[in-house]
């Protein structure tokens, strides 16, 4: 109460500008009405902060007034706006950055160049999350390249609200380029250098990321560099470090680490680059996740594959001691050609054309966990291969590398399908020095893996390459692409031009296709089913339409409500079926005018739910066919609208004491009637629109004859229709008999709806 003293007294003094006055008075009625909300009276209806006589406006004005003055004062409190919320589609995930920056690299025992590799970790699921981002330093601890120095940053994207939750961690793992044995100058000369695996270190950022969600400012962090006691379990160094298993690992130096600063940025990418230029002109290096983030929007271009090199097993081969193996990976097409610059140890450093792998020391059964981005181009994937080559590293004085065996793997099957997500256990061929593999096609007809050997039932002894029995390598592979496909249904509906035979099973396996590949390929696939609708509409327009139904419906669920943007901005921006509309309004007219008949009205339902995206589609494909044709048939269409309203308000007459089936039918339909009506305003006036409404609402048969559920859908109906943007228009209220929709139609007065809704 003295507050709302004070704000008079500031009112009268007469000293206050517009914009106080207006600020004043807007503090002044939020708690002028927060005061009678909780003594139980009537908020008092405003327009621009004055008190309106509720008999001078319509009955939509004055609820929308009610609704303005509770969002007030709801807010003044903190409180959730549960009816907005019910009203409003979740907005779209924002995503998380996570920006790093390297400023020192402290060490005082190595003397040798190192490569330092981060990546985001996640402890729970054991698996890493992000690429790998990739510094290369010198023996000084200095950039290797001068222009980098400052410059030595990663931005890790599209980290979603989950992800920022996880139990993640920053690792960091320190590759020296030197010597076999650091401290034994015998162990291999001096021009012989082996990537060899030097320390890690981990930083908690489950600890960090809240600090950094509450401080909009980057801060320093010192991460701490162990060195693994064993080769051996170097792939786990930084499970173990997190798990403090401190046997496993020692500390060189109390001076020895990395100093980082980290930075939570949040926003799309369009935002983040237009309001971090600097950023970005300094050559922040852009380190992706693993897979996609939450939305995938049209227009975006990704294929890349993650070939992560697993374990091998090999034999001694009758040396005294184990080997020291290396391998080197090389990307060749089907001509026998190296792809050249397909292989990327980690963003920050340009791509490469092979791979080399750190060694382990005196080790048959090595065991890496060592990441590598393919960025193949698309044309470039189909017939092309990887072969893996296996050396044995000599620390003698001459330091050779003899080759000793290989592995391979196609990167696309027969079917057309890529190289599954999977482990992958490759066979490994025995070869030497003096193997050429000048003629690929003499291994490539050899099974490379179990899985292969059914392809080639019959190999014949005298080839020149022969499998080592004993001897396996393992590698793990992830696919994250939004042209290719591991799915055999999908690729199928995507080239359906080359079953023309088969397209009717195919559009019908649409539905056993996984939800994260119909997302992650929702452009390719909405724009095939358009294009085979117009090659031939009669015979594959109702399965085009059930499949289109299905992807609408697939992204009502919460676990893919987050790509309901992309439908959006391809139905704008992308959707080019011109003549669809007519037969989208033709199945559906279809449906309705069947619910009478039909026992069972799942697929009926399911085209209900879907009302809302099916006239978006129908609306923005007849304004493409009247661009193009000047407006040719726009009475034809106006007519089809009218009969599909009919048919509406044939569903919603139906008697449904005798059946529940129908009861549901109606539910779903009532249920996405209102969101149909912003469409239908691009297309019809004001007072065409509310007439649709008031017609369609008034079918239904009297309250009286109505179960309690669908009276309570009826008012959810009613309450959403009136908060629509057709009752802001004038004439669309009362105009357009907005209170007989509101009141006659529902057998009560309107504000009923009004208190249900609140």
């Amino acid at each position: 109460m003295n507050e709302v003293i004070d704000l008079r007294r500031q009112l009268l003094s007469g000293h206050l500008t517009q914009d106080q006055v207006r600020e004043v008075k807007r503090h002044l009625t939020v708690r002028l009405d927060w005061g009678n909300e909780h003594l139980g009276l009537d908020l008092v209806p405003r327009k621009e902060f004055e008190a309106v006589d509720s008999d001078q406006i319509s009955v939509s004005d004055l609820y929308k007034m009610h609704l303005s003055s509770r969002h007030s004062v709801q807010q003044s409190t903190n409180q959730v706006d549960t009816l907005r919320q019910r009203h409003k589609e979740p907005r779209a995930p924002v995503p998380h950055h996570l920006l790093l920056n390297l400023k020192s690299f402290t060490h005082s025992n190595i003397g040798e160049d190192v490569d330092l590799f981060f990546s985001l970790y996640d402890m729970r699921e054991a698996r890493q999350i992000s690429e790998r981002f990739m510094v290369r330093l010198n023996k000084n601890g200095g950039p290797r390249n001068p222009e980098k120095l400052e410059r030595l940053s990663a931005l890790f994207t599209d980290l979603s609200s989950k992800d920022v939750k996880r139990d993640l961690h920053l690792v960091v793992h320190v590759i020296r380029i030197g010597r076999m044995l650091l401290n034994d100058s015998r162990k291999g000369p001096s021009h012989i250098h082996y990537r060899r695996p030097y320390g890690c270190a981990v930083l908690s950022l489950g600890e960090v990321l809240p600090a950094l969600c509450e401080h909009r400012d980057e801060k320093d962090f010192v991460m701490k560099v162990y060195m693994c006691n064993n080769e051996n379990e170097w792939y786990q160094i930084h499970e173990n470090i997190i798990r403090k298993t401190s046997t496993k690992y020692s500390t060189p130096s109390s001076n020895y680490g990395l100093i980082v600063s980290l930075q939570l940025l949040r926003g799309d990418m369009e935002q983040i680059r237009r309001e971090n230029q600097l950023l970005f002109n300094r050559g922040a290096a852009v380190t992706r996740k693993l897979g996609f983030p939450d939305v995938i929007m049209p227009g975006d271009v990704r294929n890349d594959l993650y070939v992560t090199l697993e374990r091998g097993d090999f034999e001694r081969g009758g040396k005294s001691v184990q080997k020291n193996i290396e391998v080197t990976m090389h990307v060749l097409y089907a001509d026998g050609e190296n792809l050249r610059d397909c292989v990327s140890l980690g963003t920050g450093e340009p791509p490469r054309t092979q791979y080399h792998s750190f060694v382990l020391y005196h080790s048959n059964s090595p065991r890496w966990g060592e990441l590598v981005k393919l960025p193949i181009p698309i044309d470039r994937f189909r017939g092309s291969h990887l072969r893996f080559e296996f050396r044995h590293c000599s620390t003698k004085d001459k330091g050779e590398k003899k080759l000793f065996g290989f592995s391979f793997t196609p990167l696309m099957r027969d079917d057309g399908t890529t190289l599954s997500d999977d482990i992958h256990e490759l066979y490994v061929y025995k070869c030497d020095e003096n193997s050429t593999f000048n003629n690929h096609a003499l291994y490539l007809g050899l099974p490379c893996c179990k899985e292969d050997q059914s392809g080639c039932p019959n190999i014949p002894s005298s080839l020149i390459f022969q499998r080592s029995p004993k001897e396996t390598f393992c590698i793990s592979t992830q696919l994250s692409s939004t042209k290719l496909t591991q799915n055999v249904d999908l690729l199928a509906l995507l080239k359906w031009k080359a079953y023309p035979d088969r397209i009717l099973d195919i559009l019908g396996r649409l539905r056993h296709v996984s939800g994260e590949e119909i997302v992650k390929f929702l452009q390719d696939i909405l724009d095939t089913l358009f294009v085979i609708l117009d090659d031939n509409t009669e015979k594959f327009g109702l399965l085009v339409f059930q499949s289109l139904v299905f992807i609408i419906n697939l992204l009502r669920d919460s676990k893919y409500f987050h790509f309901r943007p992309v439908l959006d901005t391809y139905i704008q921006k992308h959707f080019a079926g011109a003549l669809a509309y007519r037969e989208l309004i033709r199945c559906l007219k279809w449906y309705m005018e069947r619910s009478a008949d039909l026992v069972r009205q799942d697929h009926i339902q399911e085209a209900m739910r879907a009302l809302e995206n099916l006239f978006k589609f129908i609306v923005q494909s007849r304004l493409l066919f009247a661009r193009s044709t000047g407006g040719l048939e726009e009475e034809q269409f106006r007519c089809s609208i009218h009969e599909l309203f009919q048919s509406m308000r044939f569903v919603l007459s139906l008697d449904t004491r005798s059946s529940d089936t129908l009861l549901f039918t109606q539910a779903a339909l009532l249920s996405s009637f209102p969101a149909i009506f912003e469409e239908l305003l691009a297309m019809f006036s004001v007072t065409e629109v509310a007439e649709f409404v008031r017609g369609t609402l008034s079918s239904l048969p009297s309250t009286l004859h109505l179960g309690q559920s669908m009276d309570v859908v009826k008012l959810q109906s009613i309450g959403r229709t009136v908060d629509c943007r057709l009752f802001s228009y004038p004439g669309g209220g009362r105009g357009g008999r907005g209170a007989d929709v509101t009141g006659e139609s529902a057998g009560r007065p309107a504000a009923d709806s009004a208190h249900y809704n609140e």
